[in-house]
């Protein structure tokens, strides 16, 4: 079981390697990176090529680590025992009626093995990696209130993603395979682009491709422009059908393209560029 890329999916050799050496050794393969590098689609991909399920947990700053396992609906089960009809009753014999399962429950007792997305990590609390070491080492646990070891059929496929905002714990860090995704250089995100806009003009993307680079390495950005906006940009582009001279400067200067709001994400970026631009149109 290897993977080898996909036809949606540019993945870099050493990207191929990371999920491989993970597979391999059996560990969580865990990918940090820019925001919009396409961390998440990396785990949509791999499943899809590896024809694995796939199931995902998105983690937000109040997901604490016991939902991935499972919650006790203690509200619903007193409710029912306070219902007269026999359903009720009956139902409230069995405490597992009232076990809401978490992904990593599901993933342990799939009968095939699955790929398991936990989703931009370092935005919930720091306890949150440490209270999972147990399930992701071991790939079980232990549920209290039906006194079940819950352990996993298959070993599922892990990847988790971080978005490089907060440090993650190094006893955490010790149970995972690691992989920084770097931000494309031209010739792979020209590759990316056109998975995306196989029919699109090359000179269209040339120009574009220039522009983008230009405002992703001005000094000072506060948040560089992503991939996945670059994406965003020129499908704009060929909706709105932009003239290549609306891009193009006649002496090859940063200029303000069209629809730059979809590059630039904050009033400070934008404030930036136009005093950039204003000082160089100044200077010719």
């Amino acid at each position: 079981m290897k993977f080898k890329g996909t036809d949606n999916y540019v993945a870099t050799q050493d990207l191929m390697l990371a999920v491989n050496a993970a597979i391999a050794l059996k560990r969580p393969l865990l990918v940090k990176g820019e925001p919009g590098t396409g961390k998440t689609m990396l785990a949509e991909e791999v499943s899809e090529a590896l024809g694995m399920p796939l199931l995902q947990w998105h983690i937000k700053s109040t997901t604490k680590a016991q939902q991935g396992l499972y919650e006790y609906d203690a509200v619903s089960r007193l409710r029912d025992s306070q219902m007269p009809d026999a359903d009720s009753q009956a139902r409230v014999q069995h405490i597992e009626n009232y076990i809401l399962k978490g992904v990593l429950w599901q993933a342990f007792t799939a009968e095939e093995p699955v790929a398991l997305l936990i989703d931009e990590i370092d935005k919930a609390d720091i306890e949150f990696p440490n209270d999972l070491l147990r399930e992701l080492d071991r790939m079980e646990f232990y549920c209290y209130e039906t006194r079940q070891l819950i352990k996993a059929k298959n070993r599922p496929l892990v990847f988790i993603t971080s978005n490089n905002e907060k440090e993650l714990p190094d006893a955490f860090l010790r149970r995972c395979f690691f992989h920084y995704i770097k931000f494309p250089d031209a010739d792979t995100m020209r590759h990316i682009v056109q998975v995306h806009f196989p029919t699109i003009k090359q000179d269209l993307l040339t120009v574009a491709m220039k522009t983008f680079f230009d405002i992703r390495n001005l000094p000072g950005l506060k948040k560089k422009p992503s991939t996945s906006e670059l994406i965003d940009w020129l499908k704009l582009l060929v909706a709105e059908d932009i003239p290549l001279e609306a891009l193009q400067n006649a002496d090859d200067k940063v200029s303000i393209p069209p629809l730059v709001g979809a590059l630039l994400k904050n009033e400070q970026d934008v404030t930036l560029f136009e005093k950039l631009v204003f000082m160089q149109s100044r200077n010719r």
